[in-house]
């Protein structure tokens, strides 16, 4: 629902996707954070004109989640379990969707994500668990 034809934080979800095609449950989500990753090269001819190159490497991220449940910490201990058995670790697909001012909706797909946890939470009397995970992507694909 945008408000006077500007996109707020209510108008995106996004849900990340296994690898065993079970969605990861991040419970009360707070903050959304992403960003096209680049590297530029500057070429600088005997004429004196330089010229820029962009490579695109991918995207990357952070959530902010509210704790209300084990489902990442048993996400990630699952993980690194696997890792020190030797296992496989095959990435996620994250999907974005937006809802955007002029009522179309807008839907992104990330593909081969890696998720990082960032941040397990502090506990302390009288205030919520915040956690965080950070994610690279080697693409971000526009679905509709």
């Amino acid at each position: 629902m945008p408000q006077q034809g500007y996109s707020i934080g209510r108008d995106r979800s996004v849900a990340i996707i296994l690898p065993t095609g079970s969605t990861l449950r991040l419970n009360k989500v707070t903050s959304f954070q992403s960003k096209q990753d680049t590297s530029e090269q500057k070429i600088k001819g005997l004429d004196g004109v330089t010229d820029h190159l962009r490579f695109y490497e991918g995207w990357s991220g952070t959530f902010k989640i509210e704790r209300r449940g084990p489902e990442l910490d048993v996400y990630f201990a699952q993980l690194e379990a696997n890792f020190y058995a030797g296992a496989d670790e095959p990435p996620a697909i994250m999907q974005e969707t937006i809802k955007e001012p002029n009522g179309s909706v807008s839907q992104y797909r990330y593909e081969r994500v890696l998720l990082k946890y960032d941040d397990a939470g502090t506990s302390e009397a009288d205030k919520s668990v915040t956690q965080s995970i950070s994610f690279l992507a080697s693409r971000r694909i526009k679905q509709a």
